[in-house]
């Protein structure tokens, strides 16, 4: 008990440290910044790489083909050698949409940055380019509000992280803390602050400006990169880039994850690569996750059935002060509060998720996403 007792305090000593010390990570407040509107409206180009998503556009494209813009904007989409008919589906519904075919990535290169970079060459000299993924809604407004932001406050990039769908019972448990531990990992806080290494953005949205990206090399600097966004982000702020990234209040993704199979393939495809594929780190990170949330329950559980109050009151304070950093983000979801006490199971998810992830990348099968596979060494 004299062991538990120890790791329960470190815990709650941990909590502690994290709701204080870590950019404050937790909180929902950090929401795209309001501007007034330019007095000369720049022009854009939306990029929209796609890969047999024939299924959802029709519930995304319209959105964006319909933005309320004062400026010139055009919408691209890149169609990442589909089978299903996307090409044909976009031609005969939204003509003014146009079309280009990247062809397969060469060696090196992931398919959606490929997809991507075909893209910005047919935009040509635009003021601003807005990479948006093909399950993403946007209001009406959502374009004219990241570009008020962008010119407002001299940012290279503007990037929202999506409210995800959160409509099945596996969603409401994993979906709120994905973005709970992309938080915890990249606080929005540091991120957003010049001169700090944190850097992050969301795939989902992201309105960057076209010289900044030219400055910093364009997509080419990142063209193997499997989580692109924070590579993005990293890669225009070690030019000297201004970056942005806040939770969307006019952007939702509408892609569904009914079941937990298709939920664990989101997570586990890219989780290794967070780890830059070390297992040094990866046993680092499950020892870490298992420590700080799994410790506090436990100590609760054992020291309530053992009677020992020290241990149940530093386990039960740390378990507390986990879910008090977790209701904020269940409230963003519109999820009930008292489903914080759950995230040590959520937790427990993800660590197997990751453990996951570096096994099917010791397999060869690391970062499969529809029909291909990337691998890092």
């Amino acid at each position: 008990m004299a062991i538990l007792l120890v790791l329960a305090g470190v815990a709650l000593l941990a909590w502690v440290w994290l709701a204080l010390a870590r950019g404050m990570f937790w909180r929902t407040d950090v929401r795209l910044p309001d501007g007034a509107a330019p007095q000369h409206w720049p022009s854009v180009a939306v990029v929209v790489p796609a890969r047999d998503e024939a299924a959802i556009l029709p519930g995304t494209l319209p959105t964006l083909a319909g933005q309320e813009y004062p400026g010139p904007v055009r919408v691209i989409l890149a169609d990442d050698n589909s089978t299903d008919g996307t090409r044909a589906l976009v031609t005969e519904r939204w003509p003014t949409v146009t079309i280009v075919d990247p062809g397969e990535p060469p060696t090196g290169w992931a398919g959606k940055l490929w997809a991507l970079r075909a893209g910005v060459a047919e935009a040509g000299p635009v003021d601003y380019l807005l990479f948006t993924d093909a399950d993403i809604a946007h209001r009406p407004d959502s374009l004219a509000a990241l570009v008020r932001a962008a010119e407002r406050h001299d940012l290279d990039l503007v990037s929202q992280m999506a409210r995800l769908r959160v409509a099945s019972a596996w969603e409401r448990v994993v979906v709120p803390a994905f973005v709970y531990f992309f938080a915890l990992l990249y606080p929005f806080r540091w991120s957003n602050r010049p001169g700090t290494r944190t850097a992050a953005a969301a795939g989902g949205c992201g309105l960057v400006r076209r010289a900044a990206l030219e400055r910093a090399g364009g997509l080419d600097g990142i063209r193997g990169a499997v989580i692109d966004d924070v590579a993005l982000a990293r890669l225009l702020k070690r030019a000297g880039g201004r970056t942005f990234l806040g939770l969307a209040d006019r952007v939702d993704s509408i892609r569904p994850y009914p079941h937990l199979d298709t939920l664990w393939r989101m997570v586990s495809r890219s989780a290794y690569s967070q780890l830059r594929y070390n297992p040094v780190v990866l046993a680092g990170t499950v020892l870490g996750l298992a420590l700080v949330f799994l410790v506090p329950p436990v100590s609760t559980v054992v020291g309530a059935l053992t009677g020992d109050v020290p241990v149940l009151a530093a386990g039960a304070a740390g378990w507390l002060l986990m879910a008090a950093t977790y209701a904020p983000m269940l409230r963003y979801y519109r999820q009930p509060w008292p489903a914080a006490l759950a995230l040590p199971f959520t937790a427990t998810l993800y660590l197997a998720m990751t453990v996951d992830s570096a096994v099917q990348h010791y397999r060869g099968r690391g970062g499969a996403w529809k029909g291909r596979t990337y691998s890092a060494g």
